[in-house]
């Protein structure tokens, strides 16, 4: 059975991959919320705002989910479908025994507040429980990130460590509490 590229509908929201038709307004969302995002970011690397490498990164985000990788989407309103205000990404898929992936995820500045968010991080995780059948998702955030530990909480993301110097954020290690959501439902299926 092949697996469609997803296109997420939500009350308020379409979560999708990128086409090559997304790259302009990709590069607008992080060229426009670049001080916003940078002290949560790894360093930008060099080329990040270029047409080119989101031309790469557009055909690797279909490569991986086809080959069940990683699950790269955009957050786009209904009322604006070419406007990209956030972006949500599942990535290192761990199957066997351990049916896990990491979530990362981030909301245009001037989006805050809305329970943007919320709302396609439960469609989202949704999808990946019921459709790619994750077992776990994981998601860790910067502890004076307290924005994302709420929002981490109120999906039912459970605190399970603390880990010093646990990513390289904007050039510096940070330490970051751990958090995973189970998947209450998970059935093994004959392809695991």
């Amino acid at each position: 059975m092949e697996l469609e590229l997803p296109i997420i509908t939500t009350e308020r929201l379409i979560l999708r991959l990128g086409t090559p038709e997304d790259i302009p307004a990709i590069i607008q969302y992080f060229t426009d919320n670049k001080t916003y995002l940078t002290p949560f970011y790894p360093t930008w690397q060099p080329g990040f705002f270029t047409e080119e490498y989101w031309q790469n990164q557009v055909e690797m985000s279909v490569w991986e989910f086809v080959r069940d990788r990683s699950l790269r989407l955009l957050i786009v309103p209904k009322v604006s479908p070419h406007l990209v205000i956030g972006v949500i990404n599942f990535h290192n898929f761990v199957r066997g025994a351990a049916q896990y992936c990491t979530v990362g995820y981030s909301l245009a500045e001037t989006q805050q507040g809305k329970g943007y968010m919320h709302e396609a991080l439960t469609a989202a995780n949704n999808y990946l429980f019921q459709v790619l059948k994750m077992h776990r998702i994981m998601a860790n955030y910067m502890p004076h990130n307290q924005r994302s530990g709420q929002l981490l909480k109120r999906l039912g993301f459970i605190p399970e460590g603390y880990a010093r110097d646990f990513l390289l954020i904007n050039g510096e290690w940070q330490d970051h509490i751990l958090t995973s959501l189970v998947n209450p439902q998970w059935q093994a299926s004959s392809s695991y």
